[in-house]
């Protein structure tokens, strides 16, 4: 925790981590992005370059990294910080107390954001690759593309902690070439500066009716924007601060020079898949070397999104917005996890978008809508953040009027990306949200019928059967998960469990409940003796990024409370007990399953039909919570959704 600390505060190494983690998707945003905006001007390639479209295009790309990285992520997002993380989940745990329909927009930015990590890594690692046809023409690009995803996902597994390290060094190399070959061409015609100029930007979008097709081009700028505020936990916000200045400068450097070489060819027709401006501002001696950095620069960037979508599914399975999988620690490294079931579907997305667009100039056709509806919904989840915080009306009213606009054009401009490819992300987003909405509701409409009863009026009943002899003793130490937030409450199912459905004899009860709160890496517990020596609740208070390994924690609170004397585990069988052996532990996992019934209306019995299939794809509760299955009894139990008394029917006496 301490070195997680450490990397949070200003520091050398904390800049050169923030430049390795966070910026490869907005870092390797030059390769494609001029060649999207002048293809949205022509994308048959039969018109000439003009000044209006390239200064114009220079002003957008400036203005919209100032005022949506910079002004709405860097400044004012990254405030909104979890105990030092960030992230969309992040930011919702901190405001959801706010309102109940915030659910929506957390949902719906989540699963862009992971639909946006499916095509990220093929348009990148695509567009680095292409540069190589300037050499050889005939170059099979696809099949290279598709290898390196490949192992990029094959290696997932195995943990990046020591490829990480190289990422900020390799990151800063990266920024650092695209500055000075930016430069090189700035020197070149220093009047291409004037197209910061927002003036510009206003008479490209005045005079062109291509206007909205290429606000969508443009705004593939920004689109790592959202990763600054998601890796907040791992560099710090100072860190990210700072070295955005260092990024910015170098980004709006190399789109200059860019621009600068597109105006020597004014009036020419240009042929972008060969001629990405991006390589033609590179030496020819230094483009081998160029296209090197470019490839490693843009698995980075793909390895970021990896890792994020990872972290997001691990924060929705805790927050209970997606079902149990199963998430792997591969390194020591704070953070670092491995989803399987994500890095396979990840895996078979992004060579899918390889097979189904196969060129780069295809993607950026794709790209950028479901990163801007992500972008709406943390505006809308700031702008609550910011409530939270007093500000006054007037400043929020601004900020969510500003943004919403913006984004909503930006919005409307990639709408025209729809048809082109935009559906395939929109489709897979869609389809997350089903999945994430199907688990968050099916647990609504369980817990509806979940049965609390006042656990004290048990306490002697309890107490007796634990002492009479002549029920067969079911285990020394049995241990009930229970759901029950209140300390005087417990599920009708577990005392049914206890007391009829197989008596169940045991020297020490246990109640355990997990609360995920907000606070994202808080570990706590809580201890109380309902009935002393006989009836204990144990409540773990564990923060959403935290993994539930109950086994463990309970095993550790337990030896807690024998160090401190407050309980006696030892076996009360005279022939171990006198060798002061430990008694057994079992663990008693109710399932609580859904009975059929004509009480739920037609849009729950959708949620619950797909949510029982979710649940065999899933894992289970015993699993999921790391219980050692050879000490864990799983009961299934009907939720009685109909009470007997509604049943009707007649007695027939026999004649």
């Amino acid at each position: 925790m301490s070195n997680h600390k450490d990397l949070q505060k200003l520091s050398a190494a904390g800049l050169l981590i923030s430049l390795g983690i966070i910026y490869g998707d907005i870092g390797t945003s030059p390769l494609y992005v001029f060649k999207a905006i002048i293809g949205s001007e022509h994308s048959s390639n039969s018109q000439p370059i003009s000044q209006v479209l390239v200064l114009g295009g220079v002003s957008l790309i400036f203005w919209t990294l100032t005022l949506q990285t910079t002004l709405k992520y860097v400044i004012i997002t990254l405030r909104a910080d979890n105990k030092g993380e960030g992230g969309i989940f992040s930011l919702f745990s901190l405001v959801r107390r706010k309102a109940k329909w915030l659910i929506v927009p957390a949902v719906i930015g989540g699963c862009a954001l992971i639909a946006d990590g499916i095509i990220t890594p093929p348009i990148t690692i695509s567009s680095a690759i292409e540069g190589l046809q300037t050499y050889y023409p005939q170059l099979p690009t696809v099949q290279i593309v598709i290898a390196i995803i490949a192992v990029l996902f094959i290696i997932q597994q195995f943990g990046t902690s020591l490829v990480g390290k190289a990422f900020g060094p390799i990151m800063f190399i990266w920024f650092t070439m695209m500055g000075v070959l930016g430069v090189s061409f700035i020197v070149q015609m220093p009047s291409i500066v004037k197209a910061l100029n927002p003036y510009y930007a206003y008479q490209l979008l005045s005079s062109d009716y291509n206007a909205f097709i290429i606000l969508g081009a443009v705004f593939l700028c920004t689109t790592g924007a959202e990763a600054l505020y998601s890796d907040l936990g791992h560099c710090g916000r100072d860190n990210i601060r700072i070295s955005w200045i260092y990024v910015k400068i170098c980004l709006v450097l190399n789109y200059l020079g860019q621009a600068a070489w597109l105006l020597q060819r004014e009036g020419q027709v240009i042929n972008l898949n060969l001629n990405n401006p991006f390589y033609k501002i590179m030496p020819e001696w230094f483009l081998i070397f160029g296209i090197g950095i470019a490839t490693i620069a843009a698995v980075i960037a793909s390895q970021a999104l990896i890792s994020g979508s990872f972290t997001l599914i691990a924060e929705a399975v805790r927050l209970n917005l997606w079902p149990k999988v199963r998430i792997n620690y591969p390194s020591e490294q704070k953070g670092q996890l491995y989803v399987p079931s994500v890095n396979w579907l990840l895996c078979a997305g992004c060579i899918g978008v390889v097979l189904l667009f196969q060129h780069s100039a295809r993607m950026e056709a794709a790209y950028g809508l479901s990163i801007t509806v992500a972008m709406l919904m943390t505006t809308i989840l700031v702008s609550k953040f910011l409530q939270r915080k007093k500000l006054p009306a007037y400043i929020i009213g601004t900020f969510l009027l500003v943004y919403l606009v913006i984004e909503g054009t930006f919005l409307l401009g990639n709408l025209v990306k729809f048809v082109h490819g935009g559906w395939f992300t929109l489709s897979i987003g869609f389809v997350l949200f089903i999945i994430m909405w199907t688990w968050h509701d099916a647990r609504k409409i369980k817990n509806r019928y979940v049965k609390f009863i006042e656990i004290d009026d048990y306490f002697n009943i309890i107490k007796e059967m634990s002492e009479d002899e002549s029920v067969p003793k079911y285990a020394s130490q049995l241990v009930y998960l229970t759901s029950a937030n209140f300390n005087s409450e417990v599920e009708s199912k577990i005392i049914y469990s206890i007391l009829q459905k197989q008596p169940k004899r045991a020297d020490v009860y246990w109640l355990v409940h997990v609360d995920v709160v907000d606070e994202p890496y808080k570990s706590e517990y809580e201890v109380d003796f309902l009935v002393p020596g006989k009836l204990i609740r144990i409540d773990f208070k564990l923060g959403f990024r935290v993994e539930q390994q109950i086994n463990l924690l309970f095993r550790k609170v337990v030896e807690d409370l024998v160090k401190n004397g407050e309980v006696d585990i030892t076996s009360t069988y005279k022939s171990l007990n006198k060798h002061k052996i430990v008694g057994d532990f079992r663990f008693v996992v109710i399932e609580k399953v859904l009975s059929r019934s004509h009480n739920l209306s037609f849009y729950e019995k959708i949620v619950m039909f797909l949510y029982g299939h979710l649940k065999r794809i899933s894992l289970s509760e015993e699993r999921n919570f790391g219980l050692d299955l050879s000490f864990v009894t799983v009961e299934k139990v009907p939720l009685m959704l109909t009470s007997p008394e509604s049943v009707k029917i007649d007695r027939v006496m026999p004649q």
